[in-house]
């Protein structure tokens, strides 16, 4: 039974990941149309960010850390998710998604291929912030309590998000100028701003999955191109462009691929690609997406 919530555990640690990450993927499909697959790149740069705050940066005597790193390095991101968005990505809107899909899939490999080349392919070590070493005996396992703390922190920052979206005025000027720009911006809202937050908010989101997830699983160039497949599966399962199919299917993903991992490791690389192909084969929009 030990090992059976154990392979929980890691599966559910590993839903928090793919549910920020699709969630983000999420948004910015939904509300700007454009398959983002730099996703896993902002991903690995949120990470690195979070590793150069630790080693280089001070102010005084003070070393800021894995807390500092937590704001500071989703807002470096988001600023060079802004700067993709402005230089890059504007000038493809009028064109079909294939462009942009294109130009972010040969972004992203030039984004990892020079973070290669600098660091190499192996990982860079992380500690685990003192505050959050340790962990709780329930019993039947030993709960890290780092482990819970991304689980639980991941769980409120993917819920705010689909509450800010679809329970507020900002949310609905961001829905509507997805459908009607030219109507919304009739009302003086600074549509083209609103596509830039957008983005930026969705490479925040990548970002800050990064600097959680390097305690866990290292600093590496290739950690974001290990798991963006497996994101862009658990978007398409949920629905391209739900926020709540993200977060729904994000976790329930996890939890399924940890089951396997304990009844059937053989099957447990593949599980989450059977179910996306047997979804699209009954319900192509996906279990939270609208027919178009």
């Amino acid at each position: 039974m030990q090992a059976l919530f154990g392979q929980l555990l890691v599966g559910l640690i590993n839903g928090a990941f793919y549910a920020m990450l699709s969630l983000g993927l999420a948004v910015i499909f939904g509300l700007l149309n454009i398959i983002n697959f730099t996703h896993g790149a902002l991903y690995m740069l949120g990470a690195f960010c979070a590793w150069y705050i630790l080693q280089s940066v001070h102010i005084g005597d003070f070393q800021l850390g894995y807390w500092s790193s937590l704001i500071i390095a989703p807002l470096v991101v988001g600023a060079f998710g802004v700067l993709i968005e402005r230089t890059m990505l504007k000038r493809l809107y009028k064109l079909d998604h294939l462009y942009g899909l294109l130009l972010t899939f040969g972004l992203a490999l030039v984004i990892q291929g020079v973070f290669r080349n600098e660091f190499g392919s192996s990982g860079l070590p992380y500690d685990i912030p003192p505050l959050l070493a340790g962990g709780f005996n329930l019993g039947f396992m030993f709960l890290p309590l780092y482990r819970g703390w991304v689980v639980v922190a991941s769980l409120v920052v993917c819920l705010a998000t689909w509450y800010v979206i679809e329970r507020t005025r900002l949310g609905s000027y961001l829905r509507a100028g997805t459908e009607n720009p030219a109507l919304v911006q009739a009302f003086g809202i600074n549509v083209p701003l609103m596509v830039t937050l957008t983005f930026a908010f969705g490479a925040a989101l990548a970002a800050l999955a990064g600097v959680m997830a390097a305690p866990i699983y290292q600093v590496s160039p290739m950690m974001g191109a290990d798991i963006i497949i497996v994101v862009f599966a658990v978007v398409v399962i949920g629905g391209m462009g739900s926020i709540m199919g993200a977060i729904v299917t994000g976790f329930g993903l996890g939890i399924v691929e940890g089951l396997t991992k304990y009844f059937y490791p053989e099957a447990s690389t593949t599980v989450i690609f059977v179910i996306m192909v047997i979804v699209l084969m009954i319900k192509p929009a996906g279990l939270f997406g609208k027919e178009h």
